[in-house]
């Protein structure tokens, strides 16, 4: 079983209130605060790798060069090979280009029976990425995936809906993308420390695999900020004393007043 994991580095959400917006690129300024894995993708990484069955674990990832710390994270928790997609034609990129990236990477590895994705970022938590993966590859996508299973060659699934859940049956190969409920992902070994330190990381850039100038980064995203402004707040707060019962009677008067009550 060959699986790729596609990890995304995010900034550390303990440090999000330092985070400010380049007013000329409206993008995040991702260098003021470190990364960490993002969380769904440690759930990711750890079904990959209890369903390895004597095959590889690969994880994947388009970020900056200094995302080799968690790159080397991942397989320190039991990925067997990391490669990074890091090129400056990647900037800015949004959803679809992305995904476009990640599936021109996850064709060049090949042989591959099952792409893996936590459900959404923290950064982002568009839900987009893994579904446009698997479009752009032509295969299935199971989503919010919370159990999985495979029965020979059906793959079966799990996954959280609106108002319950959907059990799926698929043939492989397929993307999947994993809400938090799917598994407790372990901790690095100390053996896994010290193989990491070993096997290193593999670069790619957008020549490598594949993509022209644009169709990656800013240039290949068809959507793009223009714009980020708060709103300005048409309310006026109005604060009733007295006691419950007092200030009770006085809110049913002034709803009455505005006829939003008869």
């Amino acid at each position: 079983m060959n699986i790729v994991v596609c990890m995304k580095p995010v900034p550390d959400p303990r440090r999000w209130g330092t985070l400010t917006l380049d007013a000329r690129t409206m993008l995040l300024r991702r260098e003021e605060v470190p990364a960490v894995i993002n969380p769904l993708d440690r759930n990711a990484i750890e079904q990959a790798v209890a369903m390895r069955a004597g095959g590889t674990v690969t994880v994947l990832s388009m970020a900056p060069p200094d995302a080799e710390e968690q790159l080397a994270e991942a397989l320190a928790m039991g990925c067997d090979r990391a490669i990074l997609l890091s090129d400056s034609a990647f900037a800015g990129a949004d959803s679809l280009a992305t995904a476009r990236a990640l599936a021109a990477a996850i064709r060049r590895i090949g042989d591959v029976d099952l792409v893996f994705c936590g459900a959404y970022s923290l950064d982002g938590s568009t839900s987009q990425v893994g579904p446009q993966v698997a479009e752009l590859l032509g295969v299935p996508d199971l989503t919010h995936v919370t159990a999985l299973g495979l029965d020979g060659g059906t793959l079966r699934a799990r996954s959280a809906t609106e108002g319950g859940e959907t059990l799926y049956e698929c043939d492989l190969p397929a993307v999947v993308t994993f809400d938090k409920e799917v598994n407790v992902p372990r901790l690095p070994s100390m053996t896994g420390i010290m193989r990491a330190a070993s096997a290193g990381v593999t670069r790619w850039t957008a020549a490598d695999v594949g993509l022209a100038p644009a169709e990656a980064g800013l240039a290949g995203s068809p959507t793009q900020m223009q714009n980020t402004f708060t709103p300005a707040a048409a309310r006026k707060g109005e604060m009733l004393e007295g006691s419950p019962a007092r200030m009770a009677a006085a809110l049913v008067e002034k709803l009455k007043g505005s006829r939003v009550i008869e």
